[in-house]
């Protein structure tokens, strides 16, 4: 391994998710809240749900009642008037079933006067959760468009319909209570009906569109769940204030000025990445291979969303998949390196935030009998990269912006 790349690596990581951590964000979008004079309830969801809610706590001084509902190992402490709960993520659970249903008893029989501050990020989608059927077939649906490499849109149009919080149904449970809702953006483009599958925002999306997701994959559904499908979400809510802030545009630009400082000339060439993991690993390694005879110092950089189809029984992640199907194409070109890291500091059901690979990484696995393409066909990314030191960890971070993939080229 090339130290002095996988140091600047690490840099870029750790300045591009300091730059999106949502305390700021929280602060500034409730500047323009003003207390109604009834009741305020705080409930926050999401993979940054007690960050988000800790900094308002602050901003606000004090909740009549409030709830966090957000991932293992998220919680990091107590917050004053506020219930913490830990759930499930990426497939929803029991724990997250009961947290949503504590969420919908506080916020039941409010007044006009009443305001519910709603604090949501990614994650939210598994999280914040009480399924219109049984738990465990939505959990199999769930694990159906996972492995078959749904993308988040088509997961979330299909889940919105199966739920009694999801498409808006939250604010309409809501009502007559105004709902001030803080979005802390991990979907593409910013969408707030598609960000945690909009429980407070008006749903674009339709029955049509959930049930050709369901037939494009085939998907095993039992006769209650295909009559759901064909229930319409609302169109329109008149009790929402929404403020969008943080997004994964911003953890491009976070990424490139920290490379920049580095004496990277950045290239942030997409913040909307949607595709196989191995494909975008393989596309931004041939982008450095392209540049190989560049006596520049080069940082290629995309935003957005991977998706893996599962065909093994490994260990991993999109990140971690993606990194490592760079690494053959790669091989051999002095000063390149390719990273993908989830901002959140989760990747998949593994403790790593992302994968590492440089230019000696393929001929260091083969040396460990471990080939590329094999590993890759039984998604086993983590333990072949945990062999190499490709692993990066963060811990959880607060945020949940998306991810961000990297790719350098150094030439000094």
């Amino acid at each position: 391994m090339d130290l002095a790349l996988r140091k600047d690596a690490d840099r870029i990581i750790k300045e591009s998710i300091a730059a999106v951590l949502p305390d700021e964000a929280v602060k500034k979008a409730l500047r323009s809240y003003r207390p109604r004079g009834g009741k305020t309830v705080l409930v926050a969801a999401g993979k940054a749900a007690w960050q988000m809610a800790n900094a308002a706590a602050d901003v606000l001084g004090r909740v009549d009642k409030g709830i966090v509902i957000t991932k293992y190992g998220h919680v990091m402490g107590s917050i004053p008037g506020v219930e913490c709960f830990e759930a499930g993520h990426p497939v929803p659970d029991e724990n997250g079933f009961a947290a949503t249903r504590r969420a919908l008893e506080m916020t039941a029989d409010l007044t006009a006067e009443d305001t519910v501050i709603f604090l949501l990020s990614g994650g939210a989608s598994a999280l914040f959760e009480l399924p219109k059927i049984s738990g465990s077939e939505l959990k199999d649906i769930t694990t159906q468009l996972l492995a078959k490499g749904a993308d988040i849109t088509e997961i979330n149009t299909v889940r919105k319909r199966l739920s009694n919080v999801k498409g808006g149904r939250f604010a309409l449970a809501c009502a007559p209570a105004k709902v001030f809702s803080v979005v802390l953006s991990d979907v593409p483009g910013d969408s707030p009906d598609m960000i945690a599958s909009g429980p407070a925002c008006p749903d674009s999306s339709t029955c049509e569109e959930a049930e050709a997701a369901a037939e494009k994959y085939a998907l095993k559904m039992s006769p209650q769940a295909r009559a759901l499908l064909k229930e319409e979400t609302p169109k329109e809510l008149t009790n929402v204030e929404t403020h969008v802030t943080g997004s994964v545009s911003e953890l491009c630009r976070a990424a490139a000025a920290a490379a920049e400082k580095l004496g990277y000339e950045p290239v942030v060439l997409t913040d909307r990445l949607c595709c196989e993991a191995r494909e975008a690993g393989a596309s931004l390694a041939d982008t450095l291979k392209s540049h190989a005879e560049s006596s520049r110092s080069l940082a290629f950089i995309a935003g957005g969303e991977t998706v893996v189809h599962v065909t093994g029984n490994g260990k991993g992640g999109r990140n971690q998949e993606l990194a490592l199907a760079a690494a053959p194409v790669i091989a051999g070109i002095n000063g390149a390196a390719v990273f993908s890291v989830g901002s959140d500091g989760t990747d998949g059901p593994t403790d790593a935030a992302g994968g590492y690979v440089d230019y000696e990484s393929c001929k260091a696995l083969e040396t460990l009998g471990n080939q590329v393409s094999d590993v890759l066909q039984n998604n086993d990314a983590y333990n072949a990269l945990k062999a190499v030191d490709g692993l990066v960890f963060t811990g959880p971070t607060g945020t949940n912006v998306n991810d961000v993939a990297v790719a350098l080229l150094r030439r000094n």
